[in-house]
């Protein structure tokens, strides 16, 4: 008996000694990071060094690491910040870390499971050569190029793998969530203007290719981007640019509210030129923007922004090659120069964030832009009418209303550490007086081609799921989109709206495997999908109304040294139906199913502490599935691009870098008989950064290439032509530009 009880009070003991240990180790601790704007830090790696468990901020900057003990010492570090070793004092506190900046060090970027790597390079490349132009604010994507040919006011051609996805039919963008594709457009389905971002506000890029995201709807096939702005400065800012072609710039940035839980700022932007054209373009552009954000309880906070764009502009639109050829006109005339046009957009914006418990929050936003449009264009010259040629007026008037809402909650299920996020998103456009129309001179309406109003609403949904288990990431989610389509036409006798109603379900699923802490596998898929235009959707002239693409990802992200980051993938995407927009018909054109496939690659490099160099590069193969070989290519879808540049920022102040891009010859129609020329141009930057104030100049086209920044093949009759010619008609590239900058920050 007494060795019974001796065992017994052993065992007990024991027990105790387990139950206590249970509250000491295998216990859960939180936290959230910030940097010293304030800021949530998104994707900054938490690494106990006693247990080696790690975990990273969500998108509000909070962790939650598993299997920690009081005393244990933490690691948190992020790429742009120093790191920071952090002792666990109380198991009950939930501090708040606040990272230091520092210089760019690739030796900071982490590869996880919660980590973006397209983000973590674009991460690099906003800090080493920063986008100083609404115009290029979409060329930090990797392997994404434009093309600019309507005197600067007009949305940008965009390409990215193997698609002409002319204004943005195939790449869902938003600035802070908020969308700015608008479908059904009097321009083209997708039409994405970013014209109203002030660069200097951008703080980071969130992107992704493919259509692999269940909180990405519409136009989210070959990738989605979003600008995130800034929450405050560091500086209130004036800057001053001056250049070539009469081109000035001023820009004001000041910083109204400044503390502990509350800031605010405004900025104004004013740009004017007549660019390197004949018939100069007298463009003038006007951008305000205002953010409020407050932390306004200790778990919610509060975002408001405002912004408005007004801009017009003159242009010489595309214009024939054989009218250079012969002599008629040089490469930067007109055949008709009473093109142009003008556009203006407002944008009110509310984000909430409501920290529900400790494991999850909510996260809603409000927006309204009001939106109008008028573009003169000239395609076809003297081809439909002889006498007062073909130009058209493209016209709307529009008004957009959204909700966006998601519920985040993360939690373990025994060794699995999981999370899922339920969204639902609501949009409205009433467009009014969507107009296509013969004019002459840009002040006579000769006829009506289309009129009416459109209302076109979206309402989507998703479930969004991520478990965790030792070196795997699985990721399935689903999205489900309904749509209701509108349209009034305004040139019938007899008042009548037009409907039309469709859903679609798209499932995807994501799967990361971490082999080492420096080199990550993943294999994605996925379906998306692009709306057609309501007008073609209720003419019964579109095969089909939301048709889908299919895709995966096959790569890696690898370290394979600390200074060398480099992320390579082979990718396909099917689409049941391409779209090709013909403007002076007012129609987009189904063109039959197509297949791409290609591989990228992206290599940043940091040979020294102060030098940068980037590598991106693409290949796409592209055709037209129901077509015969030869007659199956896909006009203007670039199959070979190609971006580096290396750029210097030493402790000194001196900055500066040397950047080229290169697109090869690209097939401009079906057959490949008439060629899109190639191009290859270099651009500098050089400043100096003396306390406060900032010296600079930039040269674009650093060795007066001649190339075509757009190229299309179009049928067009000039006045003293007998019959009409197809060849290519272009937008002639920015020759030999300089400008000089001047920036003072107080």
């Amino acid at each position: 008996m007494p060795n019974t009880r001796i065992l017994m009070n052993r065992l007990f003991i024991v027990l105790l000694l387990n139950l206590f240990q249970a509250n000491l180790i295998g216990q859960t601790f939180q936290g959230s990071v910030i940097n010293n704007k304030k800021e949530p830090i998104v994707d900054a790696q938490i690494l106990d060094l006693n247990s080696k468990k790690h975990t990273h901020t969500d998108a509000n900057g909070k962790f939650i690491i598993q299997d920690i003990s009081q005393g244990d010492s933490l690691k948190i570090s992020h790429i742009g910040f120093e790191v920071k070793y952090f002792i666990v004092q109380s198991m009950n506190s939930s501090p708040v870390i606040v990272l230091e900046d520092k210089p760019v060090s690739l030796e900071g970027v982490v590869i996880s499971p919660k980590t973006n790597a397209l983000n973590l390079i674009t991460a690099i490349d906003i800090k080493t050569n920063p986008v100083n132009s609404s115009q290029d604010i979409l060329t930090q994507i990797p392997g994404l190029f434009i093309g600019q040919h309507a005197g600067g006011g007009k949305a940008e051609q965009i390409f990215l793998r193997g698609f002409d996805i002319d204004h943005g039919t195939d790449i869902g963008i938003t600035v802070d969530g908020l969308p700015v594709n608008m479908v059904s457009h009097a321009h083209g389905q997708g039409y994405a203007d970013l014209h109203f971002v002030i660069p200097e506000t951008v703080d980071n890029i969130d992107f992704g290719k493919g259509p692999y995201y269940a909180d990405k709807g519409n136009f989210t096939t070959a990738g989605y981007v979003n600008f995130k702005t800034k929450r405050n400065l560091e500086n209130s800012t004036i800057k001053l640019e001056k250049g070539q072609f009469s081109t000035n710039r001023l820009l004001g940035m000041l910083d109204v509210l400044n503390t502990a839980k509350h800031d605010a700022y405004i900025a104004a932007e004013h740009i004017s030129t007549d660019g390197p054209f004949d018939s100069p373009q007298n463009f003038k552009r006007i951008n305000l923007f205002g953010k409020y954000t407050g932390n306004i309880t200790s778990t919610e906070k509060l975002g408001m922004t405002f912004s408005h764009l007004s801009s017009k502009w003159d242009a010489s639109g595309q214009i024939p090659q054989r009218a250079v050829d012969s002599g008629l006109i040089g490469r930067f005339g007109a055949i008709d120069d009473t093109e142009g046009g003008n556009t203006g957009r407002t944008n009110v914006l509310v984000n909430y964030e409501k920290i529900l418990t400790n494991d999850s929050y909510i996260k809603s936003s409000l927006y309204y832009s009001k939106y109008d449009f008028e573009l003169f264009s000239n395609f076809t010259f003297f081809l439909e009418d002889e006498i007062n040629g073909d130009q058209i007026k493209q016209k709307e008037d529009r008004n957009i209303y959204g909700l966006n809402s998601e519920f985040n909650k993360s939690f373990d299920l025994n060794d699995i550490e999981a999370s899922i996020q339920v969204g639902v998103n609501l949009r409205n456009d009433q467009s009014k007086n969507n107009e296509l129309s013969h004019t002459l001179n840009r002040k006579n309406t000769l006829s009506f081609i289309q009129l009416g109003n459109i209302n076109e609403t979206n309402f989507g949904t998703y479930l969004n799921t991520n478990f965790y288990y030792k070196k795997w990431t699985f990721n399935p989610s689903i999205r489900l989109d309904y749509f209701d389509f509108q349209y009034n036409d305004a040139l019938q006798e007899i008042y009548q709206t037009q409907t039309s109603t469709k859903t679609i379900v798209s499932p995807k699923v994501n799967v990361l495997y971490d082999y080492t802490p420096n080199l990550q596998l993943y294999l994605k898929g996925g379906k998306g999908f692009h709306s057609n235009d309501s007008r073609v959707i209720l003419s019964n002239a579109a095969k089909e109304t939301l048709p889908a693409a299919y895709g995966y990802d096959v790569g890696l992200v690898w370290k394979p040294v600390p200074k060398l980051l480099l992320n390579a993938a082979y990718w396909y995407l099917f689409l049941e139906q391409e779209f090709v927009y013909v403007g002076d018909a007012g129609i987009v054109e189904p063109s039959g199913k197509t297949r791409r496939q290609g591989l990228d690659l992206s290599i940043r490099y940091q040979p020294l502490k102060w030098l940068f160099w980037n590598f991106d590069t693409n290949y796409t193969h592209a055709r037209a599935i129901d077509e015969e070989a030869g007659q199956d290519y896909i006009p203007l879808a670039p199959d070979f691009i190609l971006k580096s540049g290396l750029n210097a920022l030493h402790e000194s102040g001196i900055y500066g870098g040397v950047n080229v891009r290169h697109i090869k010859d690209r097939p401009a129609n079906e057959d490949n008989s008439i060629v899109a020329k190639g191009y290859t141009v270099v651009d500098l930057n050089m400043g100096y950064k003396w306390k406060n104030i900032d010296f600079g100049f930039q040269i674009q086209n650093l060795f007066d290439t001649e190339w075509n920044e757009t190229q299309f093949a179009t049928e067009s009759k000039l006045q003293n032509e007998t019959s009409a010619i197809e060849e290519i008609h272009f937008t002639p590239g920015t020759p030999f530009f300089i400008k000089g900058v001047i920036e003072y920050r107080f």
